[in-house]
């Protein structure tokens, strides 16, 4: 997104579309996009059906936190080479809070973080204030990353670069402050593969007219920068990215971190009533072998990805997260209380089959 995160103009995204378009006949030698994630679903669990494109998850809410579970299969997901640590574009002051920062994580946790002192709300001065966040890293210094190692079709410099490349993509996704004020994430869009037909009709609809099937926060972690902004100039975060040998000797690539944006009501002599939405990613990206799969050098097919989100709205779908303000303003949820820091087990996409089920965020 650069510096200033100016978006595609329109005439250039519309050009964008229609080269996608005219290139639909120029098909991959690799099965589509459904063809990979059902082989490898049976290859994993083969007495168990699969349902590919399982966009339609359980939806929960309520109390102070709220969080949307989705999932959406598709391909073609480029590099975009944009490493932001911190924000660019919003108002400063970060600010954190006691604690020695934690090392970036390794592995998977085995329990989740402390809860921290009741009373310790947060204010602008410091925005992560009784979060297990205040701990974290800021942007990208808060993921892990693995020593590379020569692997399938990569050498150990290719690994490492892929490795790089995949990390900036969650910081256009999830990090670059145009995105994040609302803006369309041009550069990211501009390098999808136009022969992927699944995500290229996605983005065609996602920011034109949002909806459930087609909603970019699927992918993308936006604001409407008239309603809220972003306190300070730190996302906080915690993750890492992992690797293994895939099919045809691709290197495949999974990335598993959570987002902390701690927001205020934009109205100009609004209160003090700093909030937190809370966006935790777990994406599975295919480094493929161009000798094996057509594709676009400095590319990687996106195999799968999962969505949680905390008081970012629970079936609203306007394109952009949608936190609520004061305490008690969310009405309660019916499903399971969910810790949205504890990162000691995978997302649950929940119970498929219902839009309605919204559940209580322990904490936010």
């Amino acid at each position: 997104m650069g510096k200033g995160g100016a978006s595609i103009p329109d005439e250039e995204w519309e050009r964008f579309l229609r080269e996608a378009e005219a290139g639909t006949g120029d098909a991959p030698k690799e099965p589509s996009a459904r063809a990979r994630m059902v082989a490898r679903r049976l290859r994993e669990e083969p007495d168990r059906p699969v349902a590919w494109r399982s966009h339609e998850p359980a939806r929960r809410r309520g109390g102070k936190g709220r969080y949307v579970v989705g999932l959406l299969v598709a391909a073609g997901l480029l590099v975009v080479a944009l490493t932001p640590g911190r924000l660019t574009g919003w108002f400063g002051g970060g600010g954190g809070g006691a604690g020695a920062p934690l090392a970036v994580e390794s592995r998977r946790p085995d329990q989740p973080p402390p809860t921290e002192a009741a009373d310790q709300r947060p204010t602008r001065a410091q925005p992560f204030r009784g979060s297990p966040a205040a701990r974290w890293g800021d942007g990208t210094a808060g993921i892990g990353m693995p020593a590379a190692r020569a692997t399938g079709w990569m050498s150990k410099a290719q690994v490492a670069q892929a490795l790089n490349r995949s990390r900036d993509f969650l910081a256009a996704s999830g990090l670059d402050a145009g995105v994040l004020g609302g803006k369309r994430p041009g550069k990211a869009i501009a390098l999808i593969n136009p022969r992927q037909r699944d995500v290229r009709d996605y983005l065609a609809t996602a920011f034109r007219a949002p909806s459930r099937k087609n909603d970019p926060l699927l992918l993308f972690s936006r604001f409407d920068k008239t309603k809220v902004r972003l306190v300070g100039d730190v996302v906080k975060t915690r993750g890492r990215i992992t690797y293994r040998k895939g099919r045809r000797g691709a290197v495949e690539v999974t990335a598993d971190v959570t987002f902390v944006y701690p927001v205020v009501r934009a109205a100009a002599g609004g209160d003090d009533d700093v909030e937190r939405t809370i966006v935790r990613r777990e994406i599975v990206m295919s480094w493929d072998d161009p000798a094996e799969v057509i594709t676009e050098p400095g590319t990687f097919s996106l195999l799968s990805y999962k969505v949680d989100t905390t008081n970012g709205g629970c079936g609203t779908y306007t394109g952009y997260l949608t936190p609520e303000f004061g305490a008690g303003s969310a009405s309660p949820g019916t499903g399971p209380a969910i810790d949205p820091y504890d990162r000691s087990g995978p997302i649950d996409a929940g119970e498929r089959g219902g839009d309605t089920a919204c559940g209580t965020a322990s904490r936010s």
